[in-house]
């Protein structure tokens, strides 16, 4: 087989990587949006101390992040649908072989690149939006506590699924 066909099996499981991809992004994005709706600085911040609570410029970046994070996953999600209707498309163009699509190797990979990308750069801004919320309704993080304890444990638990996210990505644009 030469290097711009994949087989019936590797596009079925393209189409379902893709698939996968949009769901996800479909969650982070709900997510996003529970989060402007949760966020109210004045009955945020649990912290009694006036150096504990969140400002304005805090809840400010919040939102910000929140906002470059959903277009990072609407980038994801159009790529990704844009790759699966591209796969469609040229499937129905074969009547005996409906799973078969000769479809660029380069092409797919480059499409698969971008949407992983796309996701990876909007999970770490959607992480750094959960960090602005942790301190508006925590507290400042220079004030120590359930702040840090929240912060750390959210950077670990991102941080490793990111690790192991980019690192499956990787081997599978290089080697599959």
């Amino acid at each position: 087989m030469d290097n711009t066909t994949t087989t019936p099996e590797k596009t079925s499981i393209h189409v379902t990587a893709l698939d996968g991809i949009v769901n996800v992004n479909s969650l982070f994005t709900v997510a996003i949006f529970i989060g402007f709706s949760l966020t109210i600085p004045e009955a945020g911040t649990a912290g009694t101390q006036a150096e504990c609570t969140a400002s304005l410029e805090t809840v400010r970046r919040l939102i910000v992040f929140e906002v470059v994070s959903f277009s990072f996953f609407l980038l994801s999600s159009l790529v990704a649908q844009s790759l699966k209707l591209l796969i469609n498309l040229i499937n129905s163009l074969d009547p005996k072989d409906p799973h078969k699509a000769d479809i660029d190797q380069r092409t797919l990979k480059y499409g698969l690149l971008g949407s992983a990308v796309g996701s990876f750069v909007g999970c770490v801004f959607l992480t750094l939006s959960i960090v602005y919320f942790i301190q508006v309704k925590l507290g400042a993080i220079s004030c120590g506590g359930k702040t840090v304890w929240s912060t750390v444990t959210l950077g670990l638990g991102v941080g490793l699924g990111l690790v192991v996210y980019v690192s499956t990505t990787a081997y599978a644009l290089i080697f599959l």
